[in-house]
């Protein structure tokens, strides 16, 4: 069982200058935060923000291979978290699966418009239900970075 994420931001997190993916679920409160590189948290924020480089970078360029190759990515998963690493999987037509970085998957999932999943398992260990107090969820963001650290999580996605 899994469920359908949506991309909440990347942020930095200081003093630390670690970047945090995080992702939130479509039907649920659950939330759940990512450390990842600078690369990729530049790559999905470009993204996001609708900024187009000059040249591909890497995530816009295996876009294209796929779509050179005939391929469709038609989703990807966070499947798992051992030891404070998430793991994921690109899934493509006929069910190929090719094992990803979380980081790298979400960058590559927002280019191609297909939907993100965390299993379950990944939700009930790392998921966060953060306070309602604050209905804007940038702020609500803002006081979880205030609350933790990345020793919290004992790993990340790199």
């Amino acid at each position: 069982m899994s469920s359908e994420m949506r991309v909440v931001g990347v942020r930095v997190e200081l003093p630390a200058n670690t970047p945090i993916l995080l992702l939130r679920e479509v039907e649920g409160e659950r939330y759940l935060p990512i450390w990842i590189g600078s690369v990729e948290a530049t790559a999905i924020a470009l993204e996001q923000q609708g900024v187009r480089p000059p040249r591909p970078l890497t995530h816009d360029l295996l876009k294209d291979v796929i779509g050179a190759l005939g391929r469709e990515l038609e989703q990807v998963r966070i499947t798992d978290m051992r030891e404070g690493t998430f793991y994921a999987e690109l899934v493509f037509d006929g069910d190929v699966r090719v094992s990803a970085r979380p980081s790298d998957s979400v960058a590559l999932a927002l280019r191609v418009g297909v939907p993100i999943h965390a299993d379950e398992e990944v939700l009930s260990e790392a998921g966060l239900m953060i306070p309602d107090e604050q209905e804007d969820e940038v702020e609500k963001f803002r006081e979880f970075l205030d609350s933790v650290s990345p020793e919290d999580f004992r790993g990340a996605d790199t």
